[in-house]
């Protein structure tokens, strides 16, 4: 017993359709499983920032200073410092319009101060560095805890500019007191 040929094509037809029907759950999930390129920092509002994953052990601290992106951030368990000044996009430049900044004459102060809730004690760790001299060890391995408050202050050698901005407003004044003076006695 044959079957004709258009009763063959239905056939093969509804038994594809229903293996397609089996296989569309399977298809789905492969299309919301996708890979796709995420950013491990995520702003959580104004000033909190959480580069850990959600699900991953994680840590709550603050970091404050001269700092491009300062505020609360959630890292890994296990942060060091260099990666959490590097999260916030690390420190500021120091540039005006008028000058550019030497880095080889910028040293870094950075202080983690650190509360024991069982002693009541607080204790700060202090790093400084120059830019042109290596990370210090103790500062590259130094592992951040929870509720760590991180301040870096960058900072630099006055140049001439700097003199000239403490010292111009002084002479002026005394300028103009001695020419005030002058003119008050010559009437």
């Amino acid at each position: 017993m044959q079957l004709p040929l258009k009763a063959l094509i239905t056939k093969i037809l509804s038994a594809a359709g229903l293996v397609l029907l089996l296989m569309l759950p399977d298809l789905a999930a492969a299309q919301t499983v996708r890979e796709l390129p995420t950013s491990r920092m995520f702003r959580l509002g104004e000033g909190m920032v959480r580069i850990a994953e959600p699900g991953e052990l994680a840590d709550t601290l603050s970091l404050w200073g001269d700092v491009s992106a300062p505020g609360r951030y959630i890292v890994p368990r296990g942060t060091t410092v260099p990666e959490l000044i590097s999260y916030a996009r690390g420190p500021i430049s120091l540039r005006t319009g008028e000058t550019t900044l030497d880095w080889s004459q910028v040293r870094l102060e950075i202080a983690i101060s650190r509360y024991d809730t069982e002693t009541g004690i607080e204790e700060v760790f202090n790093f400084r560095y120059r830019y042109n001299e290596p990370v210090p060890v103790e500062l590259r391995q130094f592992v951040l805890a929870s509720d760590d408050m991180v301040s870096l202050q960058v900072r630099r050698r006055p140049i001439f500019r700097d003199y000239v901005d403490v010292i111009a407003p002084a002479v002026t004044l005394l300028l103009s007191v001695i020419l005030l003076y002058d003119r008050a006695r010559g009437n």
